[in-house]
């Protein structure tokens, strides 16, 4: 049986090597000040749309990395209501997409202020709102009454990663963590982000949802460290992409000693990543702004309009011309009728024929 990290004599007094992570916390600073430079170029309604995508991306992905699969139009309605962004034609609201959204807004909007066990119940309740986890009843907005472990099943057999510290003494540690949380030390605010994920993490305070409010700690810590609530980039969806790696580090890390310099390099390293994959999201944002400038004359029928910002807004899976005449609640016939049109114009390719017949963006709009 493995001793872990919260079991290791000076917990939580973490320890590391700061030559292994000075050079990389000075190149993720570096590139956090140059997408915010780059973003202030630009007007409010560019800030918006970009912050918009990234913070749906976030959501999505968050909620993905823990196999829950969230409608992204209606986070990215809901999304739209809380920051006070007007959408044609909004997805129909979800309570449970709600509660999540109103979780992560109100991390990034109020990075400021102490996190609070109120506050933290009120995010966990947000994501259980039903009082369930899928079909199993779970302990909501409040911290776990029973023992914890993180299980995975090969075969027939159950692989114990971690055990979390025992529910009695969760209480105590959770006022250590967010005693420290809430101070304003002299530590590297980004230190301070990396730190706050992997504690969390060890703690596993919660019946259910720990992954998501790790994450959504993480956003706090990150809009604190960059003094804004603007979000440019999406931390979960790279870890998404190197979900592997990151649950890798955390059972060696916390299956270690306190020692946690390679969660550092780990996390400093997709940090880096995500932020410069944020080009992606500020790029799509620019294009679609970019065609509006140059056709928004040539499409008036808002039907239309509603059509291409769907493609621009990143449609998951093929637009057909049945998705469409459900989005737009209109007849299938119209739908096809409005499509065509814009094929006509050149503002769509049709690829495929007959049932696998769908709707693109050509490769130079």
């Amino acid at each position: 049986m493995p001793t872990y990290i919260h079991n290791r004599k000076n917990y939580p007094k973490f320890t590391w090597d700061s030559a292994k992570i000075t050079d990389i916390l000075v190149r993720v600073a570096t590139l956090q000040g140059s997408v915010l430079g780059k973003m202030k170029q630009f007007g409010f309604g560019i800030q918006q749309q970009a912050m918009l995508n990234a913070l749906t991306e976030e959501i999505t992905k968050s909620s993905e990395i823990e196999g829950e699969i969230l409608n992204s139009e209606q986070v990215r309605s809901s999304l739209a209501r809380r920051l006070n962004i007007h959408l044609e034609n909004p997805a129909t609201e979800s309570h449970h997409i709600d509660g999540v959204v109103q979780a992560m807004v109100d991390a990034v909007d109020n990075y400021s202020r102490p996190l609070t066990n109120a506050r933290l119940f009120g995010w966990h309740s947000a994501l259980f709102s039903t009082g369930y986890s899928g079909i199993h009843k779970i302990l909501v907005g409040k911290y776990r009454k029973e023992e914890m472990q993180v299980v995975s099943t090969k075969g027939y057999r159950d692989i114990v990663h971690y055990e979390a510290p025992l529910p009695n003494a969760v209480p105590k540690q959770m006022k250590e963590f967010l005693d420290w949380l809430n101070k304003d030390g002299n530590e590297n605010p980004l230190l301070k982000a990396a730190i706050a994920h992997l504690w969390f993490v060890i703690i596993h305070p919660f019946d259910d949802g720990n992954g998501r409010l790790t994450r959504t700690i993480t956003e706090m810590m990150l809009a604190k460290a960059e003094n804004t609530n603007l979000r440019f980039y999406s931390m979960s969806a790279q870890i998404q992409k190197e979900k592997k790696g990151y649950y890798a580090v955390l059972e060696r890390t916390t299956t270690g000693d306190t020692d946690i310099t390679a969660w550092l390099v780990w996390f400093f390293g997709c940090l880096e990543r995500a932020i410069q994959g944020s080009s992606e999201i500020v790029g799509a944002v620019l294009k679609k702004a970019e065609f509006w400038h140059k056709n928004a004359i040539k499409i008036p029928d808002p039907r239309q309009q509603e059509i291409m910002n769907k493609l621009f807004d990143g449609w998951i899976g093929n637009l057909t011309s049945g998705k469409v005449a459900q989005f737009l609640k209109t007849s299938p016939a119209t739908a096809i009728r409005l499509l065509q049109d814009l094929t006509d114009k050149g503002f769509l390719v049709m690829v495929g024929s007959g049932r696998t017949t769908h709707y693109e963006l050509p490769q130079n709009k």
